[in-house]
């Protein structure tokens, strides 16, 4: 039975390299037609305050104070935090949203998108799309628009991986048609989530440090009114006697020394929670970025044309095999 398929292989020979010979030439014919896509890559590294150590015997000396700096790590945003981050809508929006100069035209990266996809000569037949422009004030048309853009970026575009887990390096790749929008979105993209990411690490800081603050200039608008009020009792009482006609001075003197006190406190946590901030504020630090030309991502026609080959020998021979196979069967029946 194998030397029947053999046999009838190769009486077909002819067929199967001219079945062979067609799918070169469609290959090297896509090859030629195919778009070059240009492929950003953009390494990155966070470094983050590690918890422990002495601002964390910082945050304890505070809190018998009533105060919260924030002294321990939060572990809300891990790696696949971050990765997650670099997809989510709100960050690619934002970064489509930022100008940047692309083929000498500076313009909303969102602007740029839609030109470069050729997506606004598909909108020319629809009169729904007519003149839409992200230029204008947002509506519900684009809101549609930038979402389905989303879509298409996370789907097709853009790549976030983590590189090493020990070294928790992460990789951001995009790819676009156009070597330059490629390079300012990978790197408009780290800002949005850089700006995303250090706002929610020192939310609680930045809220604390604004307490203690509002409450430094409060304390220390009641302590200038008592030493005021301080100094006209002394200048009052400097002719009398008696202890009693001594009674306010002395009221005063406590609350001044009191406010004083409770002014010293507040600053030193104030001083405190500052260093806090600086501690908290995780740094974002870029490995690698996308350097222009950048590298381009097209099939060769020589490999084109060899899979080519080997995709249509390979179809052809199957569909001889079971043609056979087929008729085979017709006859034993």
């Amino acid at each position: 039975k194998l030397s029947d398929y053999k046999a009838y292989l190769f009486k077909n020979k002819f067929r199967i390299i001219g079945f062979s010979f067609l799918f070169v030439v469609l290959g090297v014919v896509y090859a030629f037609v195919s778009d070059t896509k240009y492929t950003a890559d953009l390494t990155f590294v966070v470094e983050e305050e590690s918890s422990g150590g002495s601002l964390g015997s910082m945050s304890g000396i505070a809190s018998q104070f009533g105060f919260d700096i924030g002294g321990s790590s939060s572990a809300t945003f891990s790696q696949q935090n971050i990765l997650e981050l670099l997809s989510s809508r709100g960050v690619i929006e934002s970064a489509l949203m930022q100008r940047a100069k692309i083929n000498g035209k500076t313009d909303l990266l969102i602007e740029h998108y839609l030109q470069i996809d050729k997506i606004k000569d598909t909108w020319a037949a629809s009169d729904d799309f007519k003149g839409v422009s992200f230029h204008d004030k947002s509506s519900f048309i684009h809101d549609s628009i930038s979402g389905i853009i989303w879509q298409e970026i996370i789907e097709n575009n853009l790549t976030v991986e983590l590189k090493s887990d020990e070294a928790n390096i992460i990789t951001l790749s995009y790819i676009s048609l156009n070597q330059e929008f490629a390079k300012e979105f990978v790197e408009k993209l780290i800002n949005e989530m850089s700006k995303m990411y250090i706002a929610h690490q020192t939310a609680q800081a930045n809220k604390t440090l604004d307490f203690l603050q509002d409450r430094a200039d409060s304390v220390f608008s009641e302590l200038i009114i008592a030493e005021q009020q301080l100094a006209k009792a002394k200048d009052i009482n400097q002719r009398i006697i008696k202890v009693t006609g001594r009674l306010k001075e002395l009221q005063l003197m406590r609350e001044v020394e009191v406010l004083n006190a409770m002014y010293l406190e507040i600053i030193k946590n104030l001083e405190l929670s500052k260093i806090t901030l600086l501690n908290k504020t995780p740094i974002i630090n870029i490995i690698d970025e996308p350097i222009l030309p950048l590298e381009e991502d097209k099939i060769s026609k020589i490999v084109a044309g060899l899979l080519g080959s080997f995709l249509g020998g390979f179809l052809s021979v199957c569909f001889f095999i079971f043609r056979k196979l087929f008729k085979d069967a017709l006859a034993e029946a």
